[in-house]
């Protein structure tokens, strides 16, 4: 019995050292974050000063042909957390609106990250913004009226959120939906405050910070998925912030951004964990122009925030979805290296069941690649030769290697032409650029290549049939995908 008392007691030990031996996983996720924001992937046309993330990006590993699985949010967040492209959703377009934002587009019986990794022993956390859907309810359960119109009247503090990010594999969650409702603060499952949007962003770096101190003295791993509302819109750089730039708001706004990050990077090491955390610092989609203002960014400063790549936000062109990439792992990742390998923003599910040693079922991760080796070693060779991009009018392309084919005659979303813009102007029906002749998509050679353009449309049309990506049981996609939506576009939700 004694000796039975002592075995359990070593394997206890055991099991916790095992555990503090697993990394911490943090993911610094912006808002519409473009990536030439970040003066050291834009060196020539960056003006924003970003000293935080430059310094990180010569302790880390830079992608400099990652992409956001979509050029707008709510889908973007999907592919992330579940390792699945959002358009095998019910989610075809847009982003989540008033209305349709009121069920979760996170299946309650989908795996995410979190659950994976609390299956692993992690400890979970979300901080920021969702924008995943949930409803608000009173303490009777009926729903609580949010939207008058397009006008926000609500929700009152006290009401319950129950299906938000503690009913989707967090822990603990504290943030807001989405722009639209920043003011309602959301801890756990309960509108606890309501706050001004001009305090979100530093709100969101205290609790991040806090979370670290006090996780690191547990000694245990955790997952904190950080959600910066920034510089999405309503762009309100704080007190401090305003000016700083000499660029306006939005560049005060990415000033301001960049130093959250630099909070967070510095809690890490001054809580002794730097060494045994994994950082992701990336972008949910492009930087949107509108809000920018990139068009006087561009002729009065000389700041291109989506570097030399075409479009922005919205886009089915690289400025829509090809973001910053930036990751960290003291002594397994080499410290200011370059990778220039194709990736997608669905790797984290399967990276992080790589790191800790799990396996995926048929039904989990459909879409994503684990880029624990590209990590390990720049030069090693990846299982991600195709992604698939898609703009918030739905439109689709797809990726392999050197070769992009675009299914829409204009941008897919908001740049000139769009559309309907291409449409009228008899523009063809698709685009294939050579991206390693011609990253910028300047010249369309669709009528050059006819077998590239039926080989890569025979690609895409088996990913959606076969409900993903990558190899194993054959999936159903959530609703009939339309891959070709020809026609009039109508205006996608956005927030």
């Amino acid at each position: 019995m004694k000796l039975n008392k002592i075995l359990f007691v070593a394997l206890f030990i055991s099991s916790l050292v095992s555990a503090q031996q697993k990394p911490n996983i943090v993911y610094i996720i912006c808002d519409d974050l473009g990536y030439g924001d970040v003066q050291v992937l834009n060196p020539e046309k960056g003006k924003i000063l970003t000293p935080n993330i430059d310094v990180f990006a010569k302790e880390a590993m830079t992608f400099t042909d990652a992409h956001s699985a979509s050029a707008v949010c709510t889908p973007s967040r999907y592919a992330i957390l579940t390792g699945r492209y959002s358009w095998r959703s019910r989610l075809q377009q847009g982003v989540l609106a008033s209305g349709d934002e009121l069920e979760p587009l996170i299946a309650k019986d989908l795996m995410t990250v979190p659950k994976l990794l609390k299956t692993a022993g992690y400890k979970t956390t979300a901080i920021g913004k969702w924008h995943l859907g949930f409803k608000f309810v009173d303490d009777n359960g009926n729903p609580v009226q949010v939207y008058e119109g397009k006008k926000v009247i609500g929700p009152a503090i006290g009401s319950t959120v129950p299906n938000g990010p503690i009913s989707r594999g967090f822990d603990s969650y504290i943030g807001f939906h989405h722009s639209r409702v920043m003011e309602t603060v959301i801890k756990d499952d309960k509108v606890i405050d309501k706050m001004e949007p001009i305090k979100m962003l530093q709100f969101l770096g205290d609790h991040a910070t806090e979370y670290i101190a006090k996780e690191a003295k547990a000694g245990e791993p955790f997952f904190m998925y950080l959600a910066l509302n920034s510089p999405h819109s309503p762009v309100v750089p704080s007190k401090d912030w305003q000016g700083k730039s000499g660029m306006g708001a939005y560049a005060d706004f990415v000033m301001e951004t960049d130093f959250v990050v630099g909070r967070v990077l510095k809690a890490l090491k001054e809580n002794g964990i730097e060494d045994n955390t994994l950082v992701y610092f990336t972008s949910d989609n492009g930087c949107s122009a509108p809000v920018a203002k990139a068009g006087k960014l561009e002729k009065e400063f000389g700041h291109y925030p989506s570097a030399n790549f075409r479009g922005y936000k919205s886009d089915i062109w690289e400025g829509g979805h090809r973001i910053p990439f930036i990751v960290k792992w003291p002594g397994v990742i080499e410290a200011d290296s370059e990778n220039d390998k194709l990736i997608c923003q669905t790797s984290l599910m399967a990276t992080c069941a790589d790191i800790v040693d799990l396996n995926l079922d048929d039904k989990s991760g459909v879409d994503s690649y684990s880029i624990l080796s590209l990590l390990k070693n720049k030069k090693a060779k990846s299982d991600y030769n195709v992604v698939v991009h898609h703009s918030i009018n739905g439109k689709f392309s797809i990726r392999n290697k050197k070769w992009k084919l675009e299914l829409t005659p204009g941008s897919g979303g908001w740049s000139a032409p769009t559309d309907n813009k291409a449409i009228k102007e008899n523009y063809p029906d698709i685009q294939l650029y050579n991206m390693k002749k011609d990253v910028e998509e300047t010249t369309n050679v669709y009528d050059k290549y006819p077998q590239v353009v039926e080989k890569l449309t025979s690609q895409l049309i088996d990913i959606v049939e076969n409900g993903r990506t990558t190899s194993g049981e054959l999936q159903e996609n959530d609703v009939t995908v339309d891959i070709f939506k020809k026609g009039v576009t109508k205006k996608a939700s956005v927030h």
